[in-house]
């Protein structure tokens, strides 16, 4: 699970007037980057808590990971089946039914065939004949079509950051800041930066309580094209999409997404998709817009 975000935080400046010495910093590798949680204030991580979060990751890891062959996702793929699916991988396959749903079908985790094939100079075109997220079944079983594969990159670490947000909070931590690529806060305000690959910081957002995610098509090529790829041939209509929102999971998801859309649904989308704080695009031009979200 390779990051393609580019959002910034500097520790110094979570809170004008604060020092640096109040922000507790823990971190550790996690689902193919860091996992880093800035704390506010004298309270370090318990080790209780540290192993909690440890043992979220190893769950979400053990769930969807592609790198992993007997990680469920993968046997998922390799047998077409799986009887006993564990609860983090149907919690992120119901969130993708509902992301394929919203965005029109631009959130599509059946693209990983395409993915693979660009990757390894396979049959694009008859990789494209698998995508159809219309052949996933999910039931007490989830059953996907034949040849096909799913891929969740393009929300796991969103999940696994709401995860853990949610752990910190009920053990009573606050105000923090879990990244993990993906942001998800508790309290706040944090000062984030939006970065675009060409054009460097772009925005900054406030962030209180919410989550962000960014996206940059640009920023990795898969066989020779950017790695955020249309289940229907879309081309990238955007050069980066910030989208904050009340979890990280559903801003990671939309973001991807959104890098497909044209601008007028995009605009229609921010304005009824529950959820959306915020959304700051950069044209493939260098413009930058911001469009308020319905939770905005």
């Amino acid at each position: 699970m390779n990051r393609r975000r580019f959002l910034m935080i500097s520790a110094a400046t979570l809170v004008a007037g604060r020092a640096a010495a109040d922000v507790t910093t823990w971190q550790s590798d996690a689902l193919g980057g860091t996992l880093r949680v800035d704390l506010r204030g004298s309270r370090g991580l318990a080790e209780e808590t540290a192993a909690g979060i440890a043992a979220i990751i190893e769950e979400v890891e053990a769930a969807a990971s592609l790198f992993r062959p007997d990680s469920a996702l993968s046997r998922l793929n390799a047998d077409g089946r799986l009887d006993d699916p564990p609860q983090a991988l149907r919690d992120m396959l119901v969130l993708s039914g509902a992301l394929h749903r919203q965005t029109g079908g631009l959130f599509d985790p059946t693209i990983q065939p395409l993915w693979r094939a660009l990757a390894e100079g396979g049959d694009e075109a008859q990789a494209r004949r698998l995508i159809g997220w219309d052949r996933v079944r999910l039931g007490p079983r989830i059953e996907i079509g034949e040849g096909q594969s799913l891929t969740l990159n393009g929300l796991a670490q969103g999940y696994a950051a709401d995860r853990v947000r949610d752990l910190l909070g009920e053990a009573g931590y606050g105000p923090a800041l879990i990244d993990m690529g993906e942001y998800a806060a508790i309290g706040g305000p944090f000062l984030l930066g939006i970065e675009d690959p060409e054009l460097g910081i772009v925005a900054t957002r406030r962030v209180t309580g919410s989550a962000v995610a960014t996206s940059s098509p640009a920023a990795m090529l898969i066989g020779g094209q950017d790695h955020i790829l249309g289940p229907r041939a879309e081309l990238p209509a955007w050069s980066t999409i910030s989208v904050e929102a009340e979890t990280a999971a559903l801003a990671d998801g939309l973001s991807t997404a959104f890098c497909l859309m044209p601008m007028l649904q995009l605009r229609d989308l921010a304005g009824r998709t529950p959820g959306v704080r915020r959304i700051v695009a950069v044209s493939l031009a260098g413009d930058v817009l911001s469009l308020r979200g319905l939770a905005g």
